[in-house]
């Protein structure tokens, strides 16, 4: 925030001061605003645009109390407790899948770890819904609301859980605005590793409009939250259907089918006919060819992803260095690490002075477009709902526009399932960060199911998933709305 510190020979302040670099944000801090944080210096706590929200909230007309105390919308505060994380495979009967901080913000969770429930000690990381998560290390301040998916899973102890008597989703959605979010920063401590404790949250002072407001911004976000459950739900049905119709067996079960049993050493032999110019062995993995060879037997037919009856386009965006901008003077831009969240906006904006031409040929998407992650951790797929119409994909992300509507719901649920995964993950590429490209996307098996009328149902969930996270989003943002204008900005 700032480069140098001076202080006044009088003890009624330390001034920040900016040293004739009109770029640096400075901004003057009472001793006695110091000595109230115990005796902190760290610069983050005197952030210029925490300063302006304390003053936002002072110049709120409703009264404001303090988010964590008997009168508070928080009756208790705390995390889960540190403990060796012993993981055990997902097909044990006593599995539960065990997420992070980040992988909370998720639509719909899918946890790569799991633990057991004979451990008591886990019970400390459970949720219950209607709790608040708030991340407390690494990015502080994600936030998010239990809600059935979520109460399933184990989350973190990275996460500070707010629990409230009533009015959750007011809280959360106080917190969430970029008010809330200023204060929530101008908590932080650490020089090497930051990160919030909840005694830190106590003393935000949060407004308390009247019972008709809050009521009406709770009930918005609780439904926002009902509405992901909702979605969640069908994408389940979508999957179970799928599997059904393929009769797809667990993908374990392809594993210990596909390699030799007679040696101490997974292993597998692969014919010179069939190198097709790779020598890497996770291109041969023979699960590849078990699942391929499994779909011809119950499908109607298994094409690829470039068939012109699956996609109209395969697009790979080129590099390029990206010139950002202020928020309202360019288009919202995300990476891979947003794109299974309700809210893709990334606090980045891409110039469309700069990248214009690039922005309406490669970068920009629109609805029903399904988007994998080509590199770092690939094979993310998502399908793009409609309030992310216009925004800009990352170059990491490749496009596949569907030859319509009829099959674009389809084709996310096979992607995204394990089995698509497994085919997808099989032309990774790259010595020190793994790739693929669209030509690979292309070569993807794409069965086409024997019963239409059951693809067609799979492709319906799907698409009805996404409007419905899409009407889960603008029910956040309509709650976000009248936050900032009838309570934080309120006159």
């Amino acid at each position: 925030m700032v480069s140098n510190l001076a202080i006044k020979n009088s003890f009624s302040e330390v001034e920040l001061t900016e040293l004739q670099q009109d770029d640096v944000k400075w901004c003057t801090v009472s001793l006695s605003d110091i000595l109230k944080i115990g005796k902190r210096l760290e610069a983050s706590l005197f952030d210029v645009e925490s300063k302006k929200a304390y003053q936002i909230l002072n110049e709120c007309k409703y009264e404001r109390i303090n988010l964590i105390c008997k009168q508070g919308f928080v009756s208790s505060a705390h995390y889960g407790g540190r403990l060796k994380r012993n993981y055990i495979n997902s097909n044990d009967d006593t599995a539960i899948g065990f997420i992070g901080s980040s992988e909370m913000l998720d639509i719909n969770p899918k946890p790569t770890k799991f633990m057991s429930t004979k451990i008591t000690a886990i019970d400390s990381l459970r949720v219950k819904k209607g709790t608040v998560l708030i991340s407390r290390s690494g990015t502080i301040g994600n936030l998010t609301l239990v809600n059935d998916t979520l109460s399933k899973l184990l989350v973190s102890e990275h996460a500070i859980r707010l629990e409230c008597d009533k009015y959750e989703g007011y809280v959360y959605c106080f917190l969430k605005t970029k008010t809330g979010q200023a204060v929530i920063n101008s908590k932080i401590y650490g020089a090497v590793i930051q990160q919030i404790e909840p005694e830190h949250l106590a003393d935000i002072p949060v407004p308390n409009p009247p019972d008709t407001i809050k009521a009406k911004i709770n009930s918005l976000i609780t439904d926002s939250f009902e509405l992901r459950d909702k979605s969640n739900e069908l994408i389940d049905q979508a999957n179970i259907l799928l599997i059904n119709e393929l009769k797809l067996p667990p993908l374990c079960k392809f594993e210990k089918e596909c390699f030799d049993s007679t040696r101490d050493i997974d292993n597998y032999t692969v014919k010179l006919s069939q190198l097709s110019g790779r020598l890497d062995g996770s291109y041969h993995v023979p699960i590849v060819k078990a699942i391929t060879e499994h779909l011809k037997i119950h499908s109607a037919e298994v094409t690829n992803i470039g068939d012109k009856r699956i996609s109209q386009e395969i697009i790979l965006p080129g590099r390029f260095k990206r010139v950002y901008v202020e928020e309202g003077k360019g288009r919202v831009f995300f990476g891979g690490k947003q794109m299974f969240q309700l809210d893709s906006t990334n606090e980045k904006y891409l110039s469309l002075a700069h990248h214009g031409d690039r922005i309406r040929k490669e970068l920009e998407i629109s609805e029903n477009t399904v988007l994998i992650t080509r590199s770092g951790t690939i094979g993310k797929v998502v399908l793009t709902p409609k309030h992310w119409e216009h925004s800009i994909a990352s170059e990491h992300i490749i496009r596949v526009v569907p030859d319509s509507n009829d099959i674009a719901g389809y084709l996310s649920i096979f992607l995204s399932s394990v089995y698509g995964h497994a085919l997808i993950t099989r032309y990774t590429y790259g010595s020190v960060v793994d790739e693929i490209d669209d030509r690979h996307v292309a070569e993807i098996p794409f069965p086409l199911l024997k019963n239409k009328a059951i693809q067609n149902e799979i492709n319906e969930f799907a698409l009805q998933a996404n409007r419905l996270r899409n009407e889960a989003y603008q029910a956040e943002q309509k709650a976000l709305r009248i936050m900032n204008d009838e309570v934080i900005y309120a006159k």
